[in-house]
Parts: structure tokens; sequence; C-alpha cells
């Protein structure tokens, strides 16, 4: 089911929609890195080009994290 997430980046709130699966990869990436999952949403935030949206940015970095066998 996709779900609607808020988060404050850099002091402005944003939402995003994320399936759960997409969601509950997130949070394994932040704690794999020991990092609040806050953190990881505002590095892949400042990281993705202008013209795409922070959901798919999001999509993206769950994608290339599996790729790369769990690790970025």
């Amino acid at each position: 089911m996709i779900r609607k997430h808020s988060a404050t980046l850099h002091g402005h709130r944003t939402s995003f929609s994320l399936e759960d699966e997409f969601w509950d990869e997130l949070k394994t990436i932040a704690a794999s890195r020991s990092i609040p999952l806050a953190a990881l949403i505002s590095e892949i935030d400042d990281h993705r080009p202008a013209d795409s949206n922070l959901s798919s940015a999001l999509r993206l970095h769950v994608l290339a994290w599996i790729k790369a066998g769990g690790q970025s």
C-alpha cells in the first residue's frame, strides 16, 4: 500500500508517498548505517537531480542499495 509520509528537510516540511516495502527498506538502510531515518532522507534529497521528485529518489536509493548487496 502507498502511504504519505512527512519529513522536515533543512527546516522545511515536505511530504512524499512510498509503498510500505520501500519505507521499511529505508528504515533498514538507516539502521544499518547507524543514522536517523530523517538524516538518510535528507542525504538522499540533497543528492537527487533537480528534475526528480523525492519519492522517486527514495525508491531509486533503495533499489541501488539492494543491487549493491546492502552497501553504499
